[in-house]
Protein backbone atom coordinates (compact mmCIF):
# COMPACT_ATOMS: atom_id res chain seq x y z
CA UNK A 1 0.00 0.00 0.00
CA UNK A 2 2.04 2.90 -1.32
CA UNK A 3 -0.13 6.91 -0.02
CA UNK A 4 0.97 9.36 -2.15
CA UNK A 5 1.17 13.16 -1.08
CA UNK A 6 1.18 15.88 -3.97
CA UNK A 7 2.23 19.20 -3.10
CA UNK A 8 -0.44 21.84 -4.17
CA UNK A 9 1.54 24.97 -5.53
CA UNK A 10 -0.66 28.02 -5.83
CA UNK A 11 0.19 31.38 -7.54
CA UNK A 12 -1.54 34.60 -6.88
CA UNK A 13 -5.08 33.25 -5.83
CA UNK A 14 -5.01 30.41 -8.72
CA UNK A 15 -3.83 27.06 -9.25
CA UNK A 16 -1.47 26.82 -12.22
CA UNK A 17 -1.46 24.39 -14.80
CA UNK A 18 1.29 22.07 -13.07
CA UNK A 19 -0.44 21.57 -9.91
CA UNK A 20 -3.11 19.47 -12.00
CA UNK A 21 0.09 18.19 -13.94
CA UNK A 22 1.54 17.19 -10.60
CA UNK A 23 -2.15 15.76 -9.42
CA UNK A 24 -1.87 13.50 -12.35
CA UNK A 25 1.01 11.94 -11.92
CA UNK A 26 0.68 11.34 -8.31
CA UNK A 27 -2.95 9.57 -8.98
CA UNK A 28 -0.96 6.85 -11.47
CA UNK A 29 1.77 6.30 -8.73
CA UNK A 30 -1.30 5.65 -5.72
CA UNK A 31 -3.09 3.44 -8.90
CA UNK A 32 0.13 1.67 -9.62
CA UNK A 33 0.94 1.01 -5.91
CA UNK A 34 -2.31 0.16 -4.79
CA UNK A 35 -2.57 3.23 -2.77
CA UNK A 36 -4.56 6.50 -1.82
CA UNK A 37 -3.36 9.67 -3.27
CA UNK A 38 -4.05 12.78 -1.39
CA UNK A 39 -2.66 16.52 -1.57
CA UNK A 40 -1.44 19.20 0.41
CA UNK A 41 -2.84 22.75 -0.01
CA UNK A 42 -0.22 25.37 1.93
CA UNK A 43 -0.75 29.08 2.31
CA UNK A 44 -3.05 31.76 3.65
CA UNK A 45 -6.41 32.11 2.90
CA UNK A 46 -6.91 29.37 0.30
CA UNK A 47 -9.19 27.27 1.68
CA UNK A 48 -11.36 27.67 -1.98
CA UNK A 49 -8.08 26.93 -3.95
CA UNK A 50 -7.99 23.96 -1.82
CA UNK A 51 -11.16 22.49 -2.74
CA UNK A 52 -10.35 22.93 -6.45
CA UNK A 53 -7.72 20.98 -6.18
CA UNK A 54 -9.76 18.21 -3.90
CA UNK A 55 -12.37 18.04 -7.41
CA UNK A 56 -9.78 17.02 -9.40
CA UNK A 57 -9.88 13.10 -8.28
CA UNK A 58 -7.92 12.77 -4.84
CA UNK A 59 -8.79 11.23 -1.82
CA UNK A 60 -8.30 14.50 0.57
CA UNK A 61 -6.39 17.96 0.37
CA UNK A 62 -4.90 18.02 3.66
CA UNK A 63 -5.08 21.97 4.23
CA UNK A 64 -2.84 23.84 6.47
CA UNK A 65 -4.06 27.52 6.16
CA UNK A 66 -1.88 30.37 8.33
CA UNK A 67 -0.68 33.82 8.12
CA UNK A 68 2.80 32.48 8.30
CA UNK A 69 2.54 30.78 5.06
CA UNK A 70 1.25 33.65 2.71
CA UNK A 71 4.66 33.47 1.42
CA UNK A 72 6.26 30.72 -0.39
CA UNK A 73 9.37 29.96 2.22
CA UNK A 74 10.99 26.73 1.48
CA UNK A 75 12.05 26.07 4.62
CA UNK A 76 8.65 26.95 6.28
CA UNK A 77 6.69 25.29 4.21
CA UNK A 78 9.48 22.05 4.66
CA UNK A 79 8.32 21.70 7.91
CA UNK A 80 4.85 21.83 7.22
CA UNK A 81 4.64 19.05 4.85
CA UNK A 82 7.12 17.10 6.64
CA UNK A 83 4.31 16.98 9.77
CA UNK A 84 1.80 15.70 6.98
CA UNK A 85 3.94 13.31 5.63
CA UNK A 86 4.95 12.10 8.94
CA UNK A 87 1.75 12.22 10.37
CA UNK A 88 -0.21 10.16 7.78
CA UNK A 89 1.61 7.31 6.45
CA UNK A 90 2.78 8.62 3.25
CA UNK A 91 4.82 6.47 1.17
CA UNK A 92 5.84 9.16 -1.92
CA UNK A 93 5.51 13.05 -2.37
CA UNK A 94 5.45 14.17 -5.50
CA UNK A 95 5.44 18.24 -6.76
CA UNK A 96 5.86 19.42 -10.15
CA UNK A 97 9.08 20.49 -11.40
CA UNK A 98 8.63 24.61 -11.25
CA UNK A 99 11.05 27.08 -9.51
CA UNK A 100 9.05 26.36 -6.38
CA UNK A 101 9.33 22.81 -6.32
CA UNK A 102 13.09 22.40 -7.34
CA UNK A 103 13.35 25.18 -4.08
CA UNK A 104 10.97 23.05 -2.25
CA UNK A 105 11.37 19.36 -2.85
CA UNK A 106 15.26 18.75 -2.29
CA UNK A 107 14.68 20.47 0.96
CA UNK A 108 12.12 17.96 2.01
CA UNK A 109 13.93 15.00 1.26
CA UNK A 110 16.72 16.18 3.18
CA UNK A 111 14.31 17.04 5.84
CA UNK A 112 12.71 13.48 6.08
CA UNK A 113 16.12 11.32 4.58
CA UNK A 114 14.46 10.67 1.69
CA UNK A 115 15.52 9.44 -1.84
CA UNK A 116 14.85 11.82 -4.31
CA UNK A 117 13.98 11.89 -8.54
CA UNK A 118 13.61 14.94 -10.47
CA UNK A 119 12.35 15.59 -13.36
CA UNK A 120 10.29 12.37 -13.53
CA UNK A 121 8.60 11.90 -17.12
CA UNK A 122 7.43 8.14 -16.75
CA UNK A 123 6.18 6.06 -13.82
CA UNK A 124 6.78 2.32 -14.42
CA UNK A 125 4.52 -0.44 -12.95
CA UNK A 126 7.08 -2.19 -11.47
CA UNK A 127 8.15 1.22 -8.84
CA UNK A 128 10.79 3.14 -10.60
CA UNK A 129 10.79 5.74 -13.01
CA UNK A 130 12.10 7.25 -15.68
CA UNK A 131 13.72 10.49 -15.93
CA UNK A 132 16.41 12.59 -19.19
CA UNK A 133 19.98 12.75 -18.85
CA UNK A 134 22.49 14.50 -20.51
CA UNK A 135 19.94 17.33 -22.27
CA UNK A 136 17.45 14.12 -22.90
CA UNK A 137 19.94 12.05 -24.91
CA UNK A 138 19.53 9.40 -22.53
CA UNK A 139 16.33 8.40 -20.20
CA UNK A 140 17.45 6.98 -16.80
CA UNK A 141 15.31 4.15 -14.79
CA UNK A 142 15.88 4.90 -11.42
CA UNK A 143 14.67 3.16 -7.90
CA UNK A 144 14.36 4.77 -4.77
CA UNK A 145 14.95 2.68 -1.71
CA UNK A 146 13.19 2.63 1.25
CA UNK A 147 10.32 5.02 1.88
CA UNK A 148 9.22 7.34 1.89
CA UNK A 149 10.40 9.08 -1.36
CA UNK A 150 10.19 12.50 -2.79
CA UNK A 151 9.95 13.10 -6.46
CA UNK A 152 9.71 16.21 -8.90
CA UNK A 153 7.72 15.42 -11.99
CA UNK A 154 7.88 17.32 -15.60
CA UNK A 155 4.99 18.50 -16.33
CA UNK A 156 5.54 18.61 -19.69
CA UNK A 157 4.96 14.71 -19.29
CA UNK A 158 1.80 14.64 -17.63
CA UNK A 159 -1.63 15.80 -18.82
CA UNK A 160 -3.51 18.08 -16.58
CA UNK A 161 -5.77 16.65 -14.15
CA UNK A 162 -9.40 17.33 -14.80
CA UNK A 163 -12.08 17.87 -12.29
CA UNK A 164 -13.96 14.70 -11.93
CA UNK A 165 -15.01 15.55 -7.94
CA UNK A 166 -14.25 13.45 -4.70
CA UNK A 167 -11.68 14.40 -2.47
CA UNK A 168 -12.53 16.30 0.85
CA UNK A 169 -10.49 19.41 2.43
CA UNK A 170 -9.17 18.58 6.02
CA UNK A 171 -7.90 21.31 8.10
CA UNK A 172 -4.66 20.65 9.91
CA UNK A 173 -2.44 22.19 12.22
CA UNK A 174 1.38 22.11 12.03
CA UNK A 175 3.95 23.77 14.04
CA UNK A 176 6.00 26.42 11.49
CA UNK A 177 8.38 27.49 15.02
CA UNK A 178 11.71 25.49 13.32
CA UNK A 179 10.87 27.05 9.71
CA UNK A 180 10.50 30.50 10.96
CA UNK A 181 13.72 30.41 12.52
CA UNK A 182 15.38 30.08 9.31
CA UNK A 183 13.70 32.32 6.74
CA UNK A 184 11.70 35.84 6.53
CA UNK A 185 10.17 37.15 3.89
CA UNK A 186 11.48 40.72 2.70
CA UNK A 187 9.35 41.45 -0.71
CA UNK A 188 9.08 39.65 -3.99
CA UNK A 189 10.64 41.42 -7.41
CA UNK A 190 7.66 40.67 -9.76
CA UNK A 191 8.44 40.56 -13.23
CA UNK A 192 4.80 42.15 -14.26
CA UNK A 193 4.16 41.05 -18.44
CA UNK A 194 0.43 40.95 -19.74
CA UNK A 195 1.35 38.19 -22.32
CA UNK A 196 0.47 33.93 -20.77
CA UNK A 197 3.04 32.53 -18.71
CA UNK A 198 5.75 30.89 -20.33
CA UNK A 199 5.22 26.87 -19.12
CA UNK A 200 1.42 27.58 -19.92
CA UNK A 201 0.88 29.46 -23.24
CA UNK A 202 -0.08 27.40 -26.54
CA UNK A 203 2.40 29.36 -28.23
CA UNK A 204 5.86 30.18 -27.60
CA UNK A 205 7.70 32.54 -29.81
CA UNK A 206 11.32 32.37 -29.24
CA UNK A 207 14.36 34.19 -30.62
CA UNK A 208 18.14 33.54 -30.01
CA UNK A 209 21.73 35.55 -30.44
CA UNK A 210 20.73 36.46 -33.88
CA UNK A 211 18.39 38.91 -32.99
CA UNK A 212 21.68 40.67 -31.86
CA UNK A 213 20.19 43.06 -29.69
CA UNK A 214 17.66 43.96 -26.40
CA UNK A 215 15.99 46.50 -29.05
CA UNK A 216 15.48 44.00 -31.42
CA UNK A 217 13.57 41.58 -29.22
CA UNK A 218 11.03 44.54 -28.36
CA UNK A 219 10.79 46.02 -31.99
CA UNK A 220 11.18 42.70 -34.05
CA UNK A 221 10.31 39.96 -32.10
CA UNK A 222 7.56 40.98 -29.39
CA UNK A 223 5.32 42.72 -32.13
CA UNK A 224 5.02 39.09 -33.95
CA UNK A 225 4.75 37.33 -30.48
CA UNK A 226 1.82 39.82 -29.34
CA UNK A 227 0.01 39.46 -32.48
CA UNK A 228 -0.13 35.64 -32.20
CA UNK A 229 -1.28 36.18 -28.57
CA UNK A 230 2.00 34.46 -27.31
CA UNK A 231 4.56 33.94 -24.72
CA UNK A 232 8.52 35.17 -25.46
CA UNK A 233 11.11 32.61 -24.68
CA UNK A 234 14.71 33.57 -25.51
CA UNK A 235 17.78 31.16 -25.18
CA UNK A 236 20.44 30.87 -23.17
CA UNK A 237 22.85 32.69 -25.42
CA UNK A 238 20.34 35.64 -25.85
CA UNK A 239 20.21 35.97 -21.90
CA UNK A 240 23.67 35.76 -21.14
CA UNK A 241 24.15 38.51 -23.77
CA UNK A 242 21.48 40.83 -21.63
CA UNK A 243 19.00 41.11 -24.66
CA UNK A 244 16.27 39.50 -22.06
CA UNK A 245 15.56 38.67 -18.81
CA UNK A 246 16.30 34.74 -17.33
CA UNK A 247 13.27 33.88 -16.62
CA UNK A 248 12.47 34.06 -20.53
CA UNK A 249 14.86 31.27 -20.64
CA UNK A 250 13.97 28.13 -22.63
CA UNK A 251 16.14 25.37 -22.10
CA UNK A 252 18.32 22.84 -19.99
CA UNK A 253 19.00 25.13 -17.58
CA UNK A 254 15.49 27.29 -18.26
CA UNK A 255 12.20 26.31 -18.13
CA UNK A 256 10.80 23.32 -19.91
CA UNK A 257 8.06 24.14 -22.73
CA UNK A 258 5.56 22.10 -24.87
CA UNK A 259 2.83 24.16 -26.48
CA UNK A 260 0.99 23.40 -29.59
CA UNK A 261 3.19 26.03 -31.76
CA UNK A 262 6.78 26.65 -31.08
CA UNK A 263 8.47 29.55 -33.07
CA UNK A 264 12.01 29.67 -33.04
CA UNK A 265 13.92 32.98 -34.71
CA UNK A 266 17.43 32.52 -35.15
CA UNK A 267 17.99 29.89 -33.13
CA UNK A 268 20.40 27.06 -34.11
CA UNK A 269 19.30 24.58 -31.59
CA UNK A 270 21.73 23.62 -29.53
CA UNK A 271 21.11 20.67 -27.25
CA UNK A 272 20.46 22.10 -24.10
CA UNK A 273 17.97 23.92 -25.62
CA UNK A 274 16.18 21.28 -27.44
CA UNK A 275 16.05 19.80 -24.50
CA UNK A 276 13.53 22.62 -23.54
CA UNK A 277 11.42 22.48 -26.44
CA UNK A 278 11.84 19.79 -28.39
CA UNK A 279 8.61 18.16 -27.03
CA UNK A 280 6.20 20.71 -28.92
CA UNK A 281 3.57 19.71 -30.25
CA UNK A 282 4.74 21.96 -33.83
CA UNK A 283 7.94 23.10 -34.26
CA UNK A 284 8.30 26.05 -36.82
CA UNK A 285 12.11 27.44 -37.51
CA UNK A 286 13.34 30.11 -39.32
CA UNK A 287 17.39 30.17 -39.65
CA UNK A 288 19.76 31.55 -42.10
CA UNK A 289 22.24 28.52 -41.87
CA UNK A 290 20.47 25.58 -43.36
CA UNK A 291 22.70 23.38 -41.53
CA UNK A 292 21.48 24.17 -38.13
CA UNK A 293 20.80 21.30 -35.44
CA UNK A 294 17.02 23.16 -35.21
CA UNK A 295 15.86 21.77 -38.37
CA UNK A 296 16.81 18.09 -37.57
CA UNK A 297 13.55 18.39 -34.93
CA UNK A 298 11.34 21.27 -37.33
CA UNK A 299 8.21 20.02 -38.48
CA UNK A 300 8.53 23.60 -40.54
CA UNK A 301 11.89 25.13 -41.53
CA UNK A 302 12.33 28.24 -43.57
CA UNK A 303 16.04 29.51 -44.20
CA UNK A 304 16.35 32.95 -44.25
CA UNK A 305 16.79 36.39 -42.51
CA UNK A 306 14.26 36.73 -39.52
CA UNK A 307 14.18 40.21 -40.59
CA UNK A 308 12.95 39.95 -43.14
CA UNK A 309 10.65 37.15 -42.73
CA UNK A 310 9.28 38.58 -39.24
CA UNK A 311 7.45 41.61 -41.12
CA UNK A 312 6.71 39.32 -44.09
CA UNK A 313 5.23 37.32 -41.47
CA UNK A 314 2.98 40.01 -39.74
CA UNK A 315 1.97 41.09 -43.22
CA UNK A 316 0.29 37.72 -44.12
CA UNK A 317 -1.12 37.60 -40.11
CA UNK A 318 -2.88 40.90 -41.00
CA UNK A 319 -4.40 39.55 -44.58
CA UNK A 320 -5.61 36.79 -42.70
CA UNK A 321 -7.40 38.49 -39.73
CA UNK A 322 -9.21 41.07 -42.60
Amino acid sequence: MGNVLVFAEHQKGKIPKATFCAVTAGKELAKKSSGECYAAMLGSGVEELAKEVAGCGVSKVFLVDSPELEHHLADVYTTALAQIVRANGIDTVVGAATAAGKDLLPRLAARLDAALATDVIGINDDGTFSRPMYAGNVTATVELIGTPRVISVRTTAFDAAAKEGGGAVEKVSVDLTAGLKCMKFERFDETKSDRPALTEASVVVSGGRALKSAENFKNVLEPLVDDLGAAMGATRAAVDAGYVPNDLQVGQTGKVVAPQLYMAFGISGAIQHLAGMKDSKVIVAVNKDPEAPIFQVADYGLVGDLFKIIPELREELKKLRS
